[in-house]
């Protein structure tokens, strides 16, 4: 099931803004559209309002909102996410039932 571009199984980034450090391995980020609380681990020295991308794959599409597998599942409105690599099924040399002799 696919929406536009978009299907299930895609790899999509969403770009997130750090609102403060956590401890020293997490960071808290605001996700555009996403109206929970959701930190990550990071080692990296980011500062309070730098933006980067969240990076995973797409679980769930609904007409104007996609699920995203940040960790817990993550719903944000499909126009603040963007495609970075589409999934291809893989291919299959047999079938996969028995074939009779």
């Amino acid at each position: 099931m696919a929406t536009g571009k978009i299907g299930i199984g895609d790899l999509v980034a969403v770009t997130a803004t750090v609102r403060r450090r956590v401890d020293e391995d997490s960071v808290s980020v605001s996700i555009p559209s996403y109206n929970f609380p959701h930190s990550i681990r990071d080692s990296s020295k980011v500062k309070r309002g730098q933006q980067f991308e969240l990076t995973d794959e797409v679980t769930r599409i609904e007409e104007d909102s996609v699920t995203i597998a940040l960790g817990p599942l993550v719903t944000v409105a499909i126009d603040k996410v963007r495609l970075v690599k589409k999934y291809r099924p893989p291919t299959r040399k047999q079938p996969l039932r028995d074939m009779v002799d």
